[in-house]
């Protein structure tokens, strides 16, 4: 009698050994350089920016850039979210603009099956997982209100109805430095929920060359989906696992203690400048994103050459230089520079 074989039960998906974070992060380092190298298909330079714009992401921030015009700011995060695969919407934000313009509407509509009439909600442009919100200074208080609200419960209130946003969920907002009439600033308590501050430089000599080639032709990049909406909401949990030395954390919370003018330990300078100092939120965004760093640079934990590293963007829009800091022509970033010196 033939003796059958004995097949292996076949394992599922769910008991398969998962990758380990050592794995994860080899991982995220060559995603990031295959990242990296779409982007410059399309943006050139601006190095800097595209890390600290895809630190933020992996560390569930949000940004505000802020450039004069042309410098390719809604083509940059266009990029970003092409490249990682993600649902993209902009929003330009006028003095007319409304609440729910942002977060949608109910309208009265026909049920087919009872004849009468009932409401359904329609999605605003905030129902994506990377949303533009350009020339937000541009909008009154109100309405700039209910994209902050976004952006901090990640959640949607209307009519009664909370209705959850799709992760992951990244905001980044845009401010034209040179145009101040007809503008609503945006107060300290909500520049505080925007993890960095990111000025665009005009380009370089040899970069402007690059741009006026590349976009007065008809050359037109094909560009690859490097990550998805999956991956990052992985690699999002992984910086929330990765270990930080206490000598860190107490350097970034020094870091931050100092820049107080009231606080005994701060230097003169930041008496002398300074009306407020940064709060607890900037210590937790330079842990998070020194982090983050960390990892898309190949490393399993950050030192204080990362914390230092995102100290600006970070503290930049967190401090509030007064009279004397403006009599002397010191800015803010002069002033975060002086401390990390």
């Amino acid at each position: 009698m033939a003796k059958r074989k004995i097949e292996e039960p076949s394992t599922p998906e769910s008991i398969k050994p998962k990758r380990t974070d050592v794995e994860s992060v080899r991982e995220l380092n060559v995603s990031y350089q295959q990242i990296r190298n779409e982007i410059s298909k399309v943006i050139v330079g601006q190095e800097t920016i595209i890390e600290q714009l895809f630190i933020s992401l992996l560390s569930r921030g949000h940004c505000l850039l802020i450039g004069v015009p042309g410098l390719a700011k809604t083509l940059l995060i266009k990029t970003l979210s092409d490249v990682l695969d993600l649902k993209f919407n902009r929003i330009q934000f006028t003095p007319d603009l409304m609440p729910s313009d942002i977060t949608g509407t109910e309208i009265i509509e026909e049920d087919k099956k009872s004849g009468g009439k009932v409401f359904k909600f329609v999605q605003g442009p905030i129902f994506a997982n990377i949303v533009l919100a350009d020339e937000i200074n541009r909008t009154p208080p109100k309405t700039q209100a209910a994209l902050l609200e976004s952006m901090q419960e990640h959640k949607v209130t209307a009519a009664g109805k909370t209705y959850t946003l799709d992760e992951p969920f990244f905001v980044l907002a845009t401010q034209n430095p040179i145009e101040h009439e007809g503008t609503y600033p945006l107060p300290e308590a909500q520049l505080d929920r925007f993890m960095f501050n990111l000025w665009l430089e005009y380009p370089s000599f040899q970069e402007e060359l690059q741009i006026v080639k590349s976009t007065t032709s008809l050359y037109a990049p094909k560009l690859k989906h490097v990550l998805n909406a999956d991956d990052i909401i992985d690699y999002q949990e992984l910086v929330r696992r990765v270990p930080v030395a206490d000598s860190v954390v107490e350097f970034a919370v020094q870091l931050v203690a100092k820049t107080r003018p009231k606080d005994s330990h701060s230097p003169q300078f930041i008496k002398d400048w300074l009306t407020w100092g940064a709060g607890p939120r900037a210590s937790q965004y330079l842990i998070l994103g020194a982090k983050t760093r960390a990892i898309l640079n190949g490393k399993y934990t950050p030192d204080i050459e990362d914390v230092r590293a995102v100290a600006i963007p970070v503290l930049r829009h967190r401090i509030i230089p007064n009279f004397n800091a403006e009599a002397d022509g010191i800015t803010a970033i002069q002033i975060v520079e002086k401390l990390l010196a």
